[in-house]
């Protein structure tokens, strides 16, 4: 299977919006007390283990979107490194 550049540099410009949207999600969930989880929420003031849970998911997947994206944008070629 062939990947053109091109390929590339389209899933690298969608995985920058689904980083923006994922701090965008991180940042209102602060504010408001309360990150959405499926169809629910999970509340700070009621569950703060499993909104601290959350909240960690939440940044974890924001910071291998960038890597990934980064890595399909500029050619870095992590997966060789690894």
């Amino acid at each position: 299977m062939t990947i053109f550049r091109s390929e590339e540099t389209l899933v690298g410009i969608m995985g920058i919006g689904v980083f923006a949207w994922t701090i965008w999600t991180v940042q209102r969930g602060m504010k408001l007390g309360r990150l959405p989880v499926g169809r629910a929420y999970v509340r700070r003031d009621e569950r703060r283990g499993a909104f601290q849970a959350t909240l960690v998911l939440y940044l974890l997947a924001a910071l291998m979107m960038i890597f990934i994206s980064a890595d399909l944008l500029f050619g870095f070629d992590f997966r060789n490194w690894l």
